[in-house]
C-alpha cells in the first residue's frame, strides 16, 4: 500500500517496488503553525476595525490583513511539501521548490551523514542533492525510510 501523508509505504507489483515518504512532524508543525498564522490573521483583522486605534481600518484592509496571513500560511506550508518517491528505476526527490528525477545509474550512494538533519543523494563529481523529505527529526521513520531507498539502490546496483 502507498503511503498516506507522512507515511513510509511500499507497494509491491508484480515487475517494482515503490517507496514513497514524506516528513511527518515537519508536516504536522507546518499545518498547525499555518492555521495558527491564518487564525491570528482573522482575529487581528476582526478586532481593528472595532477597536479604537487612533487609525481608521476599512474593510479593505481587514481583507488586505486576512489575505497576508493566507500568503505566510502558504509559505510556511512549503516546508511540507518534500517526497520521496523510489522505484527499480531510479528516485524522484521532490524538495521545498524544486522537484529532480535521477535514475539510480546517477546515484553514487544514499547517505545520511551522522549529525545532518536530513539525508541526501551522493552524485557524480562530489555533488550531492538534499533528501528533505527523510528527516532526522522523524525518528525510527526515517530509518525505516532510509533503509527501503537504500535496498533499492543496491538493487539496482548489483543487477548492473
Amino acid at each position: 500500500m502507498s503511503g498516506q501523508n507522512g507515511t513510509v509505504g511500499a507497494v509491491s507489483a508484480p515487475e517494482q517496488d515503490v517507496v514513497v515518504v514524506r516528513p511527518r512532524k515537519v508536516l504536522i508543525a507546518a499545518v498547525t503553525g499555518a492555521v495558527l498564522i491564518v487564525g491570528l490573521f482573522v482575529a487581528i483583522a476582526v478586532v481593528l476595525r472595532t477597536v479604537q486605534t487612533g487609525v481608521f481600518f476599512r474593510f479593505a484592509d481587514q481583507v488586505a490583513l486576512v489575505l497576508l496571513g493566507l500568503f505566510i500560511a502558504g509559505g510556511l506550508l512549503l516546508v511540507a511539501r518534500p517526497r520521496v518517491r523510489a522505484d527499480t528505476e531510479g528516485i524522484e526527490v521532490r524538495n521545498i521548490l524544486l522537484t529532480r528525477y535521477l535514475p539510480w545509474s546517477l546515484v553514487e550512494r544514499v547517505a545520511f551523514p551522522d549529525g545532518a538533519s536530513w539525508a541526501r543523494l551522493d552524485l557524480p563529481d562530489d555533488e550531492y542533492l538534499p533528501v528533505l523529505a527523510i528527516q532526522a527529526v522523524d525518528g525510527e521513520r526515517a530509518v525505516e525510510a532510509i533503509a527501503k531507498v537504500r535496498a533499492l539502490h543496491a538493487r539496482h546496483r548489483s543487477s548492473s
